[in-house]
């Protein structure tokens, strides 16, 4: 197979090359999959560098995120969820290659309709935004949410959700281009928070100014939202893109009874196993309703594990928007 090996750290994701390498052997539980697309994500940028928590041993295969075809399923089980032939998406080391293996748990099947590309980027963001605003947050009906970074992977997914549940969405961003894509997947309102006074505009678009009830906010700013929060609302600790990891006066959060509620989306596979299979119970509703579609980046295409660089290029630079894919044609097939 092909496959983007890492051998030893590197400093940037053009160091990265693509090699023959031997296929991989799957062990008693896991399936064969041929990748088909495979989802960029920031942490694998912070991988290849060696700065992400989990950093396996060398040599490993880069990517996380995955679609593809099940070539093989495991040795060790009877009766499989996923016979061969079977069309699925998810995540394990080592999508950005010709073939991986996976574990069943880290699987689902491709939603009718859904591309390869489409369905790539699914497994990691849809649950983070279900997971905080449904589980954590209580969102419901009449609730006004406001999503920082709304045109990012995880911002279109809580913006589609937000809107599923009846929520009218306030949904920031840093590009005239990142905001039409926000208003696009169904954002009410954009406001652009390069504008020193985006908390005073955010509140002035809630009933009699009374502030939004739930913030999600995967980038860091929860000490601003403070200030365009309701009476007891909620702010969702999604992650920290801004790079820094901010502190915040308490007295803030007392005075206006706020929550802070986090989402790990990662350990709830082994700290709260049951609600798993809710989430995901939830988002293929809403993807049967036609209330939750693909957040591929379009303005671009990427095609074959060459273009692999480019794509963790352009996502480090935040000049996309949603999910960066990587089409990737089989062996022997056309890249066009």
């Amino acid at each position: 197979m092909k496959g983007i090996q890492v051998s030893a750290y590197v400093k940037a994701p053009g160091e990265l090359k693509v090699t023959e390498l031997a296929d991989p052997k799957p062990a008693a539980d896991e399936y064969l999959i041929e990748v088909h697309a495979a989802a960029t994500n920031f942490f694998d940028i912070l991988q290849i560098q060696g700065k992400y928590q989990h950093q396996p041993p060398f040599p490993w295969v880069s990517g996380a995120e995955f679609a593809g075809v099940v070539l093989a399923t495991p040795s060790g089980s009877k009766n499989p969820k996923f016979p061969v032939g079977s069309k699925v998406f998810g995540a394990t080391q080592g999508s950005y290659a010709t073939k991986c293996v996976a574990k069943e748990v880290s699987m689902l099947p491709v939603p009718k309709g859904w591309s390869f590309n489409q369905a790539s980027g699914l497994f990691v963001t849809a649950p983070t935004s279900y997971g905080a605003l449904v589980l954590r947050a209580g969102v419901k009906a009449g609730d006004y949410v406001l999503v920082h970074a709304a045109a990012g992977g995880v911002g279109l997914a809580a913006v589609q959700v937000a809107k599923a549940y009846g929520a009218t969405v306030i949904a920031t961003a840093g590009t005239a281009r990142k905001l039409e894509v926000a208003k696009s997947f169904g954002a009410d309102h954009v406001v652009d928070y390069r504008d020193e006074n985006w908390p005073q505009i955010v509140k002035k678009l809630t009933p009699k100014g009374r502030g939004v009830d739930i913030v999600y906010d995967p980038v860091g700013m929860v000490d601003k939202s403070t200030k365009c929060i309701a009476w007891n609302g909620r702010i969702l600790i999604v992650g920290f893109a801004a790079g820094t990891i901010e502190k915040v006066a308490m007295n803030k959060v007392l005075l206006k009874n706020i929550s802070l509620v986090g989402i790990h989306w990662g350990m709830y596979e082994k700290m709260e196993t049951r609600s798993v299979p809710k989430v995901w119970e939830g988002i293929m509703k809403l993807i049967a309703e036609g209330k939750f579609k693909g957040t591929e980046f379009t303005d671009k295409e990427f095609v074959g594990l060459e273009s692999v660089p480019d794509a963790l290029k352009a996502l480090g630079s935040r000049e996309t928007w949603g999910k960066v894919v990587v089409k990737i044609p089989q062996e022997g097939q056309n890249k066009l």
